[in-house]
Formats: structure tokens, C-alpha cells, sequence
């Protein structure tokens, strides 16, 4: 079933006046197997028979046959080309007998007579190898059962030698043994050769017999599904909305566009699969401190459950990027919400679970060109380095998310300037006729060709060099070039613990924003400063430190050695203190703590003035 398609539609549509029958269906078919074309009443299945076999010609779109426009307008077309079609009116005369009925317009004739011995033996020879008995090939149809007549007028088709055998729901009118008399026949006709198209409303009998199944809503490709790796409820979405109401649950959810930030230049692709929405996910996060995080994850399943899951999860992670987790302490947290999840639904109705879900949480500091990375079960990041050197980086798996049981660690790498860091989900290196590790070397050398490329050039090669036209899973992408925040826009100094030092940290930092042509932020800067600072030497303990970041805002930190956090609140007019941190909060755009190996870092953000930019 390689090579070219011997059948291809394409963007074909058709409209019966006000009723657009057809809008932009696509279908191929390959010699040897079987492709089931399954929908609802009204979806276009039977409409696209007739454009296959000539009996309706289309609006718009094309038929290629063996890679070459056909556009059979006539049924005499289409079976000149090797198509013939046993419609669903099976169009035999039940007053002749079954050799009659095959032979019906196409007589054999020997010296000028009809030919009868030879049509009988030929008839007899045909119905044997396709196991289709009948009492006498003498007799009425009429006098035939429903399989039988079926199988008859399959054999009829047949007689031509067609390549491609299209049956357009052959077990509507059949009890189940009779039905399962046609599939024996379906089946025969793959394995010798010919490729069929079997239409029909019972599923399992598609299943039964399918290698492929197509599925038509409302006129439309809602999907294509190989029968080997697909569940029926992924086909069963399809067929009744629930796979275009999952497509618009996920892009809905999914980020739309990237936030602003100048420490990554960040390229993505997202192809959701062709056979079912997955739960595929990523994100770019900024954090304080000029800090990016990068997600991507994966949700095991298919559907509106894996879609929606995904949203809980992709809100969560946000959620707890703003509480400044490190990678390792996030996961965890993610790990306790999905066993949580997956508690409450069995408890509820025993509903499907998400345990088994990825997650990859990488955080890049492009003051200290570090990147601090953990992972839930998910595939190992690659780095691609300046001079094109690609390697997958050694950091421990972790469990899958909802497991629990063991911990998550995280791993710093220092990244120079100019480095790629690549994140992707499963569907970009697996399939069911690759192995994983064929996939990570293809990965691989597609990374390391041209190491000069754009993140979204990059993107556009791995795609190009792993997947097929047609995506059999979701696959997240993201390439991420790392830039390093220049020197001169970074200072820091340490302070002493002595109440005298705050008028000289306000000095300090007059300076360095005079230096920044930042002057109109002095008077807010010194406030805040001298509020941090005072509440660091009266209530922590160790070093004190202050830097100050030119980025996209004007970043302040105070850092000291506890782990107790300042907590905003109104004071009451007789409290001594307790306005220091609401006037910071007032002056400053954002401001925030995060912990540290050392202690916390209480930070504040302001907004640059108009007109004033990172150089």
C-alpha cells in the first residue's frame, strides 16, 4: 500500500440547489486495502460515490487516478478507468438467472453465437473464487437470498477486472450471517489485489474489514482514522460533531500567539493529528527577574476528554509559574492535581483518568545564561549549540504525572548565547512504523543542518524531514535561541546590614539610572529601594543584595538569606509601619517574591517611559 494512490480525491464539492452536498472532501485509496467511508444519513457518503463512478460531476475539486487527472463525467468512464461500483439499488433483473444477470450487455459469443457454455463455466469459476454459492445458476435472482444477490452483483462488477471495487452500503438490507457472508467477500477481494471502498452505517462491520476509515459530516472530512491504532469512540467523535467541537475546544485553549519577552526568539508548530484530537500542549511563560519559562506536554487520549484536560492542566502550570516555582517543585504540584483529578472522576463515574500524562518545564535566566529544566515522563529536550553541535541533554525522566511515588528532579545547564533548545512531544519522533529511536536520530541531523537558521526555519525542516502528510498523533514543536541580557544593562551590589547603608543604595541606584537615561523612575526606584532594603536589615538575616535589570521594565530586586515573605495589607493609622510594601506595590507595575537555595528575592517592576527602549 505504498507509492502512489490509485484513487485521489481532491477538494471536491458538490450542491443540489440550496443543499451543498459536498464542501472541500479529500479521499485516497491504495491498491490492496480496504477504506471504510462511514457518516451519518446526509453526510455525503453516497453523493461522493457518484462522483467516483461518474455518475455526478462536481462543482469543484478533482478525481487523479494513478496520479493522473481522470474526471469520469460518465459510469462508462469511470469503468474504463478500472472503477466499478455496486450501488445500494442493486440494479439486477430478478426475471433472469444469475449468468444472464453477469453477463447482462457483455455477452461472450463464439462464431458469431452466444456463447452459453463458456459464460456458464466462467460464471461458475468467478462465484467459486470469491466463495459466493448459489443453488443454480440457472434460476431467478429473484429466487436468490439477500447475500446472495449481493454477492452476484459484486461478481458482476468484477467481470471487468477492475482495480478499484467501490460498495456503497452492500449489508443494509442483510441479517447478521448473510452480512458477514459480504465482509468474507470484501475480504477476498483485498487479498487479491483490488482495492475496495465499503460504505456503510455499522461500524463494527467496518471495523471488521477496514484498513482505513474516512468520515463524512455534514459534506465535510471531520477525519481519517487507521482501524489498527483507533478506538471506536475516536471514530464515533468524528462522526457526530464531537471531533470538530475537540478541534475547537483545543485551539481555543491553546496559545494564541506568543507573550512578548527579548530573553528567547522562540519558533512553534502545532499539527494536531488527522485521526482524533489529542491533548498536545506547550507554552512560553515570562517569569520575574527577566526569566522565561518553556512547557510542553503531552495528555494520554484522545477527544473532548483529552482536549479539556489539557486546558486544566495548561491553566495550572500558569498558575503555578506565578507562584516562582522551581521545574521540580511545579511538576510536583502538577503530579498531586492529576492524581487529585483522577480521583475525583473515577469517584464520580468511574470516567476516563489522565494518569500517564507528560509535562517538560524548563525555566531560562538570560542574566546567568543558565537553564534550569525538569521532566514528568516526557522526552528529553535536545540543545543545539552556536557552532551546530546537537545533542538530547541527560536529564532524569521523572514519572509520569498522576503516579506519584517519586520525586522530580531538576538539572541547570548554562547555555551560551545563540543556543536552541528544542522541546516536542512524542508524535514528532514516533509512529507505527517508526521506531522512537530511528525518530530521535532523524530529530537529530534535521537539527543539526544549518545551524545558522530561524527558530521558525528550524521548525519548518523538522517538520518537514519527520512527518507525514497526514499526522497519526498531535505534535508540539518549540525551538527557543537563547540571547543573553547584555552587561551594562545589569548591576548589583551587595549591601551591609547597617540602617546607614539605604541612603547610599538610594545613591547607587540615582546613578545607575542616570546612566540608563532612566530619570524620571529615581524618585519611584529610591521609594522602593529604601522600603526593601530597610525591611531586609530590621527583619532577615545574611546578605543583603540589590541589582537592578534594564529589560522591557526596570526590574529592582532586594535579596536576603530568610524565607519568611512580606505580605501586602492596609495599616491600621495607629501601626508604626505596615505602609512600606502597599507604596511599593503602588509604584511598581508588578512586584513579587521568589524563593531561592540562599532565601528569597523580593522584586518590583517598573514601566519604562515612552520612547525609551532596550539598546
Amino acid at each position: 500500500m505504498n507509492g502512489i494512490p490509485l484513487l485521489t480525491v481532491r477538494g471536491v464539492s458538490k450542491r443540489f440547489g440550496a443543499v451543498q452536498a459536498l464542501c472541500d472532501v479529500d479521499l485516497d485509496v491504495r491498491a490492496g486495502e480496504v477504506v471504510g467511508l462511514v457518516g451519518s444519513n446526509g453526510a455525503g457518503k453516497s453523493t461522493l460515490v457518484k462522483v467516483i463512478s461518474g455518475v455526478t460531476v462536481p462543482d469543484d475539486g478533482s478525481v487523479v487516478w494513478r496520479g493522473r487527472g481522470a474526471d469520469p463525467r460518465r459510469p462508462m468512464d469511470a469503468q474504463r478507468l478500472g472503477i466499478a461500483t455496486v450501488h445500494q439499488n442493486l440494479a439486477l433483473c430478478d426475471n433472469l438467472d444469475t449468468v444472464d444477470n453477469l453477463y447482462l450487455n457483455r455477452e461472450l459469443r463464439r462464431f458469431g453465437m452466444l456463447d452459453e457454455v463458456g459464460m456458464e463455466k466462467r460464471a461458475r469459476a468467478m462465484l467459486e473464487s470469491l466463495s459466493v454459492h448459489v443453488p443454480s445458476l440457472r434460476v431467478p435472482v429473484a429466487s436468490l437470498s439477500g447475500a446472495q444477490r449481493q454477492g452476484v452483483a459484486i461478481v458482476r462488477a468484477l467481470i471487468g477486472r477492475p482495480d478499484l471495487v467501490v460498495l456503497d452500503e452492500p449489508t443494509a438490507a442483510l441479517g447478521p450471517s448473510q452480512a458477514d457472508q459480504v465482509l468474507d467477500l470484501i475480504r477476498r477481494l483485498r487479498d487479491d489485489g483490488a482495492a475496495v471502498i465499503f460504505v456503510s452505517h455499522e461500524m463494527e462491520e467496518v471495523r471488521a474489514v477496514a484498513d482505513r476509515v474516512a468520515v463524512l459530516r455534514v459534506g465535510r472530512n471531520t477525519g481519517f482514522f487507521d482501524t489498527r491504532y483507533t478506538t471506536q469512540e475516536q471514530i464515533d467523535s468524528a462522526v457526530t460533531g464531537n471531533q470538530r467541537m475537540a478541534v475547537n475546544l483545543q485551539h481555543s485553549l491553546l496559545p494564541h500567539g506568543l507573550p512578548e519577552q527579548d530573553a528567547l526568539d522562540v519558533g512553534y508548530r502545532y499539527l494536531p493529528a488527522q485521526a482524533g484530537v489529542g491533548g498536545d500542549w506547550f507554552d512560553v511563560i515570562p517569569l520575574s527577574g527577566a526569566r522565561v519559562a518553556l512547557v510542553v506536554g503531552d495528555i494520554v487520549g484522545h477527544g473532548l476528554h483529552a482536549a479539556a484536560t489539557m486546558g486544566r492542566l495548561r491553566t495550572a502550570v500558569h498558575n503555578f509559574s506565578m507562584l516562582d516555582l522551581p521545574p521540580d517543585d511545579l511538576l510536583a504540584h502538577l503530579d498531586d492535581l492529576v492524581a487529585r483529578i483522577d480521583k475525583d472522576e473515577a469517584d464520580a463515574d468511574g470516567g476516563a483518568t489522565i494518569a500517564g500524562a507528560t509535562c517538560l518545564y524548563a525555566i531560562y535566566d538570560p542574566v546567568s545564561g543558565t537553564c534550569e529544566m525538569a521532566r514528568a515522563g516526557h522526552l528529553p529536550p535536545a540543545l543545539v549549540l552556536p557552532d551546530g553541535t546537537t545533542a538530547f541533554l541527560d536529564l532524569p525522566a521523572g514519572p509520569p504525572l498522576g503516579l506519584g511515588g517519586l520525586p522530580f528532579e531538576s538539572v541547570a545547564h548554562h547555555l551560551p548565547e545563540g543556543s536552541r533548545i528544542v522541546l516536542y512531544t512524542d508524535g514528532l519522533v514516533e509512529d507505527r512504523t517508526r521506531d522512537i529511536d530511528a525518530g530521535l536520530d532523524l530529530l537529530r541531523a534535521a537539527l543539526a543542518a544549518g545551524p545558522g537558521r530561524t527558530p521558525d526555519e528550524m521548525c519548518d525542516a523538522v517538520v518537514g524531514a519527520l512527518l507525514p502528510a497526514v499526522p497519526q498523533d498531535d505534535v508540539a514543536l518549540l525551538v527557543a535561541r537563547t540571547r543573553a541580557l547584555p552587561d551594562d544593562h545589569i548591576a548589583c551590589w551587595d549591601v551591609p546590614a547597617d540602617p546607614a547603608a539605604v541612603s547610599a543604595v538610594r545613591t547607587r541606584a540615582s546613578e545607575q539610572l542616570a546612566r540608563w537615561g532612566l530619570a524620571e523612575l529615581e524618585f519611584g526606584t529610591e521609594l522602593m529601594l529604601s522600603e526593601l532594603v530597610t525591611n531586609a536589615i530590621r527583619h532577615a538575616a545574611g546578605p543583603i543584595r540589590v541589582r537592578l535589570l534594564l529589560d522591557r521594565t526596570l526590574i529592582c530586586e532586594v535579596a536576603d538569606a530568610s524565607s519568611t515573605a512580606p505580605h501586602l495589607r492596609y495599616a491600621a493609622t495607629t501601626d508604626e509601619g505596615g505602609r512600606g510594601l502597599f507604596l511599593v506595590a503602588h509604584v511598581g507595575e508588578r512586584w513579587g517574591t521568589r524563593y531561592t537555595p540562599e532565601g528569597k528575592i523580593i522584586w518590583v517592576e517598573q514601566r519604562l517611559p515612552a520612547g525609551c527602549h532596550r539598546g
